[in-house]
């Protein structure tokens, strides 16, 4: 394994971390305040061509292979202040565009995947309910047969996207079976059906600019041929998908530890008390150095995952122990930077408490850690750990 990045690959990340500085974030701080989604970001976002980075070509995206789609995430994360932004653009890639891309018909491909990559389409995944999260099988939505076609009933919570969304990736029940595997099928919904209500929106401590919903299905009609695969494949639909989450959409976590730790060696560095700068005592030092062990093991990690799956193998163990130890080591980061930065890190004006609450979700989303390590177990031979996990 040879993870130096290409001539290529170096190029686009300058050009990536160049766009983003410049073009992405400049409302940040007021946005987050606002709990406001910036189009306009999102419209940049679009026309650079980060909405289509993993998508083909023929499709409308810029045909990324997977390494290459982790350095550019990466490099947007550096780049982009608003780590809201940066969370709408992963959930749009890893909760919508992805399953479309690995188990879409050709119309499916066809009709969805060129405005999502324009940004024309906003992409979700309505998946959690207000009694199922982590445990996918317990769900109670469901799509009933309806003629040639299906009727939706059930409300999902916790939507990513879900206020904003255009189309969505919902999973439903269509059989009795209860917790039974092939009874869940996965179907894309476009919020102009019948019946599709965006009810509410959910403030939250962190990543404000990613918009949080409720969305209800009351009798949804939804033609046949908006099923993702087969009916009752739905489970092992969103298993193949999960390794592709629970990895690329930290990739940005990576690039922000890296801006995070610039930042408090700046701070350390200009910084003076007692008649020198503060990162000559230990106590700021230390903790900087233990910054840097944890972005290089994180990219580390990260980089086996994009060099795996563009070689074609699984890597459902490495996504998963990505999840839990980039997630965890942003936090530890970003709480380190507060402490670097004393009284100014718990001040809104210079950002810092903003990246502690947008790092703080790493642990939940995507399946919270608890599960993780219970799913990690379980990968390594334990049986049974999955069921000691915690709740979502």
């Amino acid at each position: 394994m040879d993870f130096e990045l290409t001539v290529e690959q170096r190029a686009l990340r300058k050009e990536v971390i160049a766009f983003a500085q410049q073009e992405l974030g400049r409302d940040a701080a007021a946005d987050d305040r606002e709990g406001r989604f910036p189009r306009e970001d999102w419209r940049r976002c679009a026309e650079f061509g980060v909405l289509g980075w993993p998508v083909p070509e023929e499709y409308g995206g810029r045909g990324f292979d997977p390494l290459t789609t982790i350095v550019a995430l990466e490099a947007l994360g550096y780049g982009c202040r608003d780590n809201g932004l940066v969370f709408a653009v992963n959930n749009h890639l890893w909760g919508c565009a992805i399953y479309l891309l690995l188990h879409g018909t050709e119309e499916q491909k066809q009709r969805y995947l060129r405005p999502l990559s324009a940004g024309t389409l906003i992409g979700a995944h309505a998946l959690s309910e207000p009694e199922a999260g982590s445990d996918v099988l317990s769900m109670t939505t469901t799509a009933e047969r309806d003629g040639d076609g299906y009727r939706l009933h059930g409300t999902k919570c916790f939507i990513s996207n879900g206020p904003v969304a255009d189309v969505f990736v919902v999973l439903a029940r269509t059989g009795d079976g209860a917790r039974a595997q092939d009874q869940l099928s996965a179907f894309v919904v476009t919020s102009d059906m019948p019946g599709v209500v965006k009810a509410r929106e959910l403030p939250k401590m962190g990543l404000r600019t990613t918009p949080m919903g409720v969305v209800e299905f009351d009798g949804t009609p939804v033609p046949a041929a908006n099923l993702l695969g087969r009916e009752g494949a739905g489970y092992p639909v969103f298993t193949s998908t999960i390794e592709w989450e629970r990895s690329f959409m930290f990739a940005p976590q990576v690039g922000a530890m890296e801006r995070i730790l610039e930042t408090s060696v700046q701070q350390a560095n200009s910084r003076e008390q007692f008649g020198r700068t503060i990162g000559t005592f230990q106590a700021v030092s230390h903790p900087i150095a233990d910054m840097k062990i944890r972005l290089e093991l994180a990219r580390t990690l990260l980089y086996r995952i994009g060099w795996m799956k563009r070689e074609g193998r699984l890597a459902l163990l490495e996504a998963t122990m990505a999840k839990i130890f980039i997630s965890e080591s942003l936090v530890q980061t970003a709480m380190g930077a507060v402490e670097v930065h004393g009284a100014r890190g718990y001040l809104t004006d210079d950002g810092i408490e903003r990246e502690l609450r947008d790092a703080l979700g790493g642990p939940i989303y995507a399946g919270t850690n608890a599960v993780q390590r219970g799913i990690l177990a379980e990968l390594l031979g334990v049986r049974g750990a999955l069921s000691s996990g915690g709740p979502r």
